[in-house]
């Protein structure tokens, strides 16, 4: 059986990678290595991987790349993913999540594949105030940031193409997830490398936004679960059923690293900030059998400790950073 992973050279992507190789698969990864993409991801497979770097937005590329591989199903992770980024610059979401996602769609149907794989979030419904609600796969699609509406387009496209020219489609939508590699726009290694340093660290608005958090393995593991077991056309949603407010998050991997709490600075809450995102996740755990298997504390105590000992790679990539907090603090 052969992949191809798209945004194989990502954060969520990579990990998948690495257990599909573990696994015997053959796999071959198109990757454009933006600013979040990092070949060291993988570097350590390469000599076992068909590697490509090219943008999914170039048509006639990946028309080559699907007639020469012949892969038999298609993992699709490739997509601009920070909410931040998406509301200073809207349009290379679209570009990237709608249109990338549509050229992949339509080759696939070309190439008759065996399955796709569309990997989505929890975020295309919205948030949730209700604390005794989840989101279950039938509730509407209400996007609120330019981000989660590009990813709601890219699912509807996905099930659009199931529905009307039955390509074999599954939509995956996992919660948030966190763990190892993790690009430092976001919160967990963000508040580990501040914290490190003795930083001040940026918490938005009071913290009390809540986000359900999914280790990364754990989250690859429900994929080859649904690649194995899942229905064609089906949703399946990916979440812990940890809920944590960002705050308790940030306490927490200051407990671990033993520094002050003062270090927490509450900054401008994010324009459209959602408030909470909570998945029911019984379809996947009843009708798959998937369940998570690292709790949250462990899950953090494992993501500081690689952090620690990956520093080097930390630091380069906070520097990086450095730019686009100060224009993200001005909104």
């Amino acid at each position: 059986m052969k992949f191809l992973v798209t945004g194989g050279a990502g954060f969520i992507g990579s990990e998948f990678v690495r257990k599909a190789v573990e696994r015997g698969f053959e796999v071959c990864v198109v990757d454009k290595l933006t600013y979040a993409g990092d070949i060291k991801r993988i570097s350590n497979i390469m000599e076992r991987i068909t590697f490509y770097k090219e943008d999914i937005l170039n048509k006639e590329k990946l028309l080559e790349i699907f007639e020469i591989e012949k892969p038999q199903i298609v993992v699709h992770f490739a997509a601009e993913s920070h909410v931040d980024r998406s509301i200073l610059d809207p349009f290379k979401f679209i570009d990237t999540n709608v249109k990338g996602t549509l050229n992949l769609l339509d080759i696939a149907l070309r190439s008759k594949i065996d399955l796709f794989i569309n990997i989505s979030t929890d975020e295309v419904y919205g948030e949730i105030k209700d604390k005794s609600k989840k989101f279950k796969e039938t509730d509407p699609l209400v996007p609120n940031s330019p981000y989660s509406t590009s990813k709601a387009s890219a699912d509807m496209l996905g099930r659009a193409f199931f529905r009307t020219y039955g390509l074999p489609v599954i939509t995956v939508r996992p919660s948030n997830n966190y763990g190892p590699w993790q690009y430092p726009e976001k919160l967990i290694p963000v508040v580990i490398w501040k914290a490190i340093n003795e930083e001040p660290i940026p918490v938005y608005g009071n913290g009390k936004n809540i986000r359900e958090w999914l280790y990364v393995s754990d989250c690859v593991e429900a994929i080859f679960l649904i690649i194995e077991k899942g229905k064609i056309g089906e949703i399946y949603n990916v979440g812990s059923g940890e809920e944590k407010e960002n705050i308790e998050v940030v306490k927490t991997i200051l407990y671990i690293l033993n520094k002050p709490e003062d270090l927490i600075t509450f900054v401008k809450d994010r324009p459209g900030h959602d408030y909470r995102y909570a998945l029911d996740s019984k379809k996947i755990k009843t009708e798959i059998g998937w369940q998570p298997k690292t709790d949250f504390y462990t899950g953090i105590e494992i993501t500081v400790k690689w952090y620690l000992e990956n520093i080097h790679w930390l630091k380069e990539k906070i520097q990086a950073l450095k730019e686009f907090w100060e224009e993200i603090y001005k909104l």
